[in-house]
């Protein structure tokens, strides 16, 4: 068991037989009185997401999370599928899991799954990753204004606003939190 002062943004924890991780978390203390904690949580399973409030002194039990550093292989349509490179092991992943980071997977990507009893419960990307735009409309004469962005596709599907002199056929590197361009690469 641990006690509620000690959640911060990341701590997995254990609540009613659900597992939830904390997306955001809030110390308030007034003049008398125990301090309140406000958290946002996201349940490991379902993906929806709470928000709690607990009073100074509750606990709530802790959770052992294994992690391995696995290679992203394939989708067949249904699961993706991951190999961790010390084992071999193939762990299959639903979709529901990785979110919206799907769009940023690549073959030969390195990631990091968090297991709970032998339970895939999150996928962690790293925070930038190259692609290769693969299609992208050509600058007009006259769209020079300041922060002037337009639209590509990259080639996992997904689309990106890039500056305006980005071309078909360049790589870009993209956060993979927020799907925001960072650089040409």
């Amino acid at each position: 068991m641990i006690d509620v002062n000690e959640l911060r943004k990341g701590v997995t924890f254990e609540l009613d037989g659900n597992l939830y991780k904390v997306l955001d978390y809030e110390h308030n203390k007034s003049g008398r009185g125990n301090a309140t904690i406000r958290i946002k949580a996201r349940n490991m399973r379902t993906g929806s997401t709470i928000e709690k409030t607990f009073i100074s002194g509750n606990r709530v039990q802790d959770v052992r999370l294994e992690y391995q550093n696995v290679q992203y292989l394939y989708n067949d349509g249904t699961f993706y599928y991951f190999m961790n490179t010390q084992t071999y092991e193939q762990p299959a992943v639903r979709p529901e899991l990785i979110g919206e980071a799907v769009g940023f997977l690549k073959e030969g990507m390195e990631v990091k799954l968090t297991f709970h009893n032998n339970e895939v419960i999150d996928v962690e990307l790293p925070t930038s990753v190259d692609l290769l735009v693969t299609r992208a409309s050509v600058a007009v004469k006259g769209d020079t204004a300041t922060g002037v962005t337009k639209r590509v596709t990259v080639e996992t599907g997904v689309e990106v606003d890039v500056p305006i002199f980005v071309n078909e056929g360049d790589t870009i590197r993209v956060d993979t939190r927020s799907g925001a361009y960072i650089t040409r690469v």
